[in-house]
């Protein structure tokens, strides 16, 4: 692993350093096998930088990049960040996300590729913005020393998070913050010149920019930069480049499996990364076993630059379930006042280091909430074992309180994904009028799976503590993602409001009828159909007491309270009943019933 020196505090010091003692080592490969060499790389974004400065734009101006993956994309991020404040937007936006984003940035230019979105020229032209194009054509080594006058305090890049529950806030991220996450995630993964990263990670995210093309370099490597995860041309694409490692999310590490089949690398690889997600255990084993190496789990976030914690390479011992030990930044565990807490303590997950942003962008009330001192509060939940590997139990704000029960909805999730049937799942809250929160899961089954949601079910609930197991279980055909491939709790139960309400179907003999009255009069609700949920129609532990006491006044049953939880459904508890009672007995009642409408009809 060979580095610039520790004084190399910004990006184009750490590229610069190879690019002038290693000038014809290849830097970026494409898809197809193109080659961009480190001199080239350099001239490239020298280039671009001439063009910024020739438009006007300063250092401190924040210029956007609207492009899809590819080198191309690479060189006008790289090229920008050199430059100015670069600000990489997804090339998928609508025009309002364009919009939005760039008011927001205060965008003073864009920077596109000739692929990208027709509509990105169209919002320059009807904003006024001044356009450049870039592409690989540019990287013609001119022999010119690679110049840099960024200094390590600049900002390099501006990223937005999220924005799941409020307005997105900018992430400023210095030239010093990501040279230091740059040669963390390098020296974590011990890279060298050696090292070729197939990277299918979007370059307008954190984990993509950051793991998946400037460490490699900073390193001395070379990075595919891939138009993003294709399969089965994945495969193909990993055997032409000779990739030694990839980095990804959990997600796209589930669909590299489920299209592999009996495909592995003509070149074993030497290790696998995941991050930006939990990974679950069987996802990571399933990995392992197919490709024969490990995998190596990381946590990062845009705040961090990305890497914060990552589980080290063999012989040192990964633990699945942890995202290892701090492998940049500080790290501690506090309590709410801000106290720092022991081993095995559970608490907020807080950081501080060089690679953290100093604050968010005009956002004093984001900054005083986010901050304990100079640690940086990361809204994580977890806590470090007596080896100081990180577990992490959950995200802060996505915790369930199912009235008053505290619920890791990872932890659902690592349940169904031990399921053999399971292909991806995901809890998360959905709101309920008495228990302010109550559990949902969606979930993605295998082909020719044999399983259904009440099997699933069953499997938690051998699993789980009862109050822990979904009410709502929805199987789906997929399960939405966010623009980088991760799966978004908050937000969830209203982008699943469609597969949440299952058609109206009455009930079709007497326990289903028995069950339905109970129900109409017990929830105050119109007619209810048989795969309606009873706790997503309000019902909870209270109502399904009255219920029962209804029901069994009617039926010959046993009827405790477990089983209506078990079986949230008209059609499950009906099923679970007839069982209980015997067709004989249920034709009887149904002829009995029936006779007795005959007669009051009659009368």
């Amino acid at each position: 692993m060979s580095f610039a020196s520790p004084t190399a505090l910004t990006v184009t010091a750490l590229l610069r350093a190879h690019a002038d003692t290693d000038g014809q080592q290849a830097a970026l490969l494409a898809a197809d096998g193109r080659t961009v060499t480190r001199a080239a790389l350099a001239a490239g974004m020298r280039a671009v930088a001439a063009r910024l400065r020739a438009l006007g734009i300063a250092r401190e101006d924040r210029v956007a990049v609207i492009a899809p993956n590819g080198p191309d994309m690479a060189l006008a991020v790289l090229g920008t960040l050199s430059a100015a404040a670069c600000a990489p937007l997804n090339p998928q936006y609508p025009r309002s996300e364009f919009d939005f984003y760039i008011d927001d940035l205060a965008v003073r230019a864009i920077v596109v590729t000739p692929d990208s979105p027709a509509l990105a020229r169209e919002v320059s032209q009807a904003r006024g913005l001044p356009l450049i194009e870039v592409d690989t054509g540019l990287c013609a080594d001119d022999g010119a020393a690679f110049s840099d006058d960024a200094s390590p305090d600049d900002i390099a890049l501006v990223l937005h998070t999220s924005g799941t529950t409020s307005r997105p806030k900018q992430v400023p991220l210095s030239q010093a913050n990501l040279a230091a996450s740059m040669r963390h995630v390098a020296a974590s993964l011990a890279l060298g010149a050696d090292d070729c990263a197939l990277n299918a990670m979007p370059l307008f995210h954190i984990h993509g920019l950051v793991a998946g093309l400037l460490a490699p370099l900073a390193a001395g490597g070379r990075t595919v930069c891939a138009p993003g995860l294709q399969l089965p041309a994945f495969f193909d694409w990993m055997d032409a480049c000779g990739a030694t490692w990839y980095t990804a999310v959990p997600t796209m590490h589930q669909a590299v499996l489920a299209a592999a089949g009996e495909r592995r690398p003509a070149r074993p690889l030497r290790f696998i990364r995941s991050s930006s997600a939990a990974l679950a255990p069987s996802t990571l084993s399933a990995l392992e076993a197919h490709f024969g190496c490990p995998v190596v789990e990381a946590y990062g976030m845009t705040e961090a630059a990305h890497q914060m914690a990552s589980n080290p390479l063999p012989p040192q011992p990964r633990k699945p379930g942890s995202v290892g030990r701090p492998a940049g930044p500080d790290m501690t565990i506090l309590d709410p006042a801000g106290a720092q807490l022991e081993a095995g303590i559970r608490g907020e997950i807080a950081i501080r280091g060089p690679n953290v942003m100093r604050g968010y962008h005009a956002n004093p009330d984001a900054n005083r909430s986010a901050f304990s001192g100079d640690w940086f509060r990361t809204g994580d939940e977890g806590y470090f074992d007596d080896d100081g590997y990180l577990f992490i139990t959950g995200r802060l704000k996505e915790m369930i309180n199912r009235g008053g029960e505290k619920i890791t909805p990872r932890e659902i999730d690592e349940v169904l994904l031990g399921h053999p049937d399971v292909a991806q799942a995901l809890a998360f809250a959905v709101p309920h009028a008495t228990l302010g929160e109550d559990v949902a899961a969606a979930v993605v089954l295998r082909p020719h799976a044999v399983t259904d949601a009440a099997g699933l079910r069953a499997h938690l609930f051998t699993r789980l503590a009862d109050f822990k197991v979904p009410s709502e279980l929805l199987l789906v055909d997929e399960i939405p993602k966010g623009a980088t491939g991760k799966m978004q709790r908050i937000g969830m139960a209203e982008r699943l409001a469609s597969a949440r309400r299952s058609p109206r179907e009455m009930p079709r003999d007497v326990v289903e009828r028995v069950l339905a009255q109970a129900w109409e009069a017990v929830l105050d609700s119109a007619a209810a159909g048989i795969h309606d949920n009873f706790f997503a129609l309000g019902g909870d532990s209270l109502k399904a007491v009255r219920v029962v006491a209804r029901v069994t006044e009617l039926l010959p049953v046993d009827l405790p309270t477990t089983l209506l939880f078990r079986h949230p459904t008209i059609a499950e508890l009906a099923r679970a009943l007839r069982e209980q009672m015997g067709s004989a007995l249920v034709a009887e009642l149904e002829a009995l019933i029936g006779a007795a409408d005959g007669n009051a009809n009659a009368a």
